[in-house]
């Protein structure tokens, strides 16, 4: 196992506490690069941008925020920014315009008008969030809003504008289902099912996940959300969940567990059907299977480890497996099991991974961690040539021209490689 040491970061200012959901990677303005959006415990919502310390834009929120994301949750072919607070209240933000009025502006931290600062939307929906996630979840093109809840429960929401033209509203959510899962949910994804329609997927407790099912039906569209509770097996929302259980060593049942689905295999046709998921445990597990729930791999580390992402590190349109532990340690993965890490030197209260713009002025992949001391990290130059090692003398051999040097110099026919590694045959002097 290599390990890593990344030196290029950027440090941000940042000065509250979140959830661990709380912070995600996206395009928040419709720019096309992408931004670090974080909210923290006492209902602000901050906008990265760039290589700047400072927010690029706040703005506030009711209660506070468990859980941000960045999608097209309107289905309006654009991005919005979501936040979602413990007591339920839901914030759609549109920063488009607020990138216009930002880029004509003279300062780039210019004061806000509290009108600015409004949401696009703010609903009430059920409380005690957990996490969110934003998805075409049933195939129809049309993304929906996803969110798991502290109970144990998954309800899925989908933006409805109002039918009567004369009616001004922007719209709103409507509920779609509501599941009940046996165990506690920590990771909501969506990953291509052996027939490449997408599937549901929720992380539960012992390295399993449950499927969940999307058959919307007029009962499960008049929930109103506040309905009482379903046992799981039972003929209500709770039925539509197929729960999987992963073979390999006996886990403890209670381990929390994360997932992250649709890890890109390098091609689109490969990646769309019989997609590539993984998951990780508290416990130090980490696997990865694929929809038809063939392990591809096991591999078992000595740290808690609780989050997981999908990153290509190496840009060959293959993303590796990134898992992070509470005290820094991180682990990248790639599908044939090839292991390096890094250690990040303070323990963590947050992370995540992907694409980000920074110094060069371009998406890149990042990693970005939240200390306990109030600080963000982004590490923006983690690109690897490639996984696996290797010695400077192959990696020279394959280079054009590289014989004929040394034969220049008279060293050619003393260096030579074997199907084991590297061989040096030392020169031979007269008299020896």
């Amino acid at each position: 196992m290599r390990s890593l040491n990344y030196v290029h970061r950027v440090s941000l200012d940042f000065t509250g506490t979140l959830f661990p959901h709380a912070i995600c990677l996206g395009d928040a303005d419709n720019d096309s690069l992408n931004e670090l959006v974080v909210g923290d415990t006492n209902g602000k919502l901050l906008v990265y941008k760039n290589d700047d310390s400072k927010p690029w834009i706040t703005r506030s929120c009711v209660g506070m925020l468990t859980c941000v994301a960045v999608g097209d949750v309107c289905n309006k072919g654009k991005n919005f920014v979501v936040a979602v607070g413990a007591e339920g209240w839901f914030h759609l933000f549109d920063l488009t315009a607020a990138a216009a009025s930002k880029a004509d502006s003279s300062s780039q931290h210019e004061f806000q008008s509290p009108d600015d600062q409004k949401p696009f939307l703010t609903q009430h929906i059920p409380a005690n969030t957990k996490v969110i996630l934003i998805s075409d979840i049933d195939g129809d093109g049309r993304c929906e809003l996803v969110v798991g809840y502290t109970d144990r429960v998954v309800r899925a929401f989908r933006w409805e504008e109002p039918s009567d033209s004369s009616d001004a509203g922007p719209g709103q959510l409507i509920l779609l289902k509501k599941w009940l899962l046996e165990g506690q949910v920590d990771s909501l994804s969506v990953n291509p099912g052996p027939e490449g329609l997408p599937e549901l997927m929720v992380s539960q407790p012992g390295c399993g996940y449950a499927i969940l099912l999307c058959s919307w039906t007029q009962q499960d569209s008049s929930d109103s959300g506040d309905d009482t509770p379903t046992t799981p097996g039972s003929e209500g929302p709770s039925r539509d969940v197929v729960l999987h259980l992963t073979t390999g060593r006996i886990h403890n049942k209670n381990v929390s567990t994360h997932l992250i689905g649709s890890i890109s295999k390098g091609s689109k046709e490969e990646s769309s059907t019989c997609g590539l998921f993984a998951l990780c445990t508290l416990d130090g597990t980490l696997k990865l299977m694929n929809s038809s729930e063939q392990l591809l791999w096991s591999v078992q580390v000595d740290h808690q480890l609780f989050a997981l992402q999908k990153l290509d590190v190496t840009g060959d349109g293959r993303e590796e497996v990134v898992a992070c532990a509470w005290d820094g340690q991180t682990y990248i993965i790639d599908h044939n099991r090839t292991v390096v890490r890094f250690q990040f030197d303070e323990n963590v209260n947050a992370f995540c991974a992907g694409q980000y713009t920074c110094k060069e002025g371009k998406n890149g992949p990042c990693l970005v961690y939240v200390s306990f001391n109030h600080k963000i990290y982004i590490y923006w130059k983690v690109e690897l040539e490639r996984m696996e090692s290797t010695n400077l003398l192959r990696v020279l051999e394959e280079k054009p021209g590289f014989k004929s040097h040394l034969k220049m110099l008279g060293v050619g026919k003393y260096v030579g490689s074997s199907a084991f590694g590297v061989k040096h045959t030392p020169p031979q002097f007269e008299g020896e």
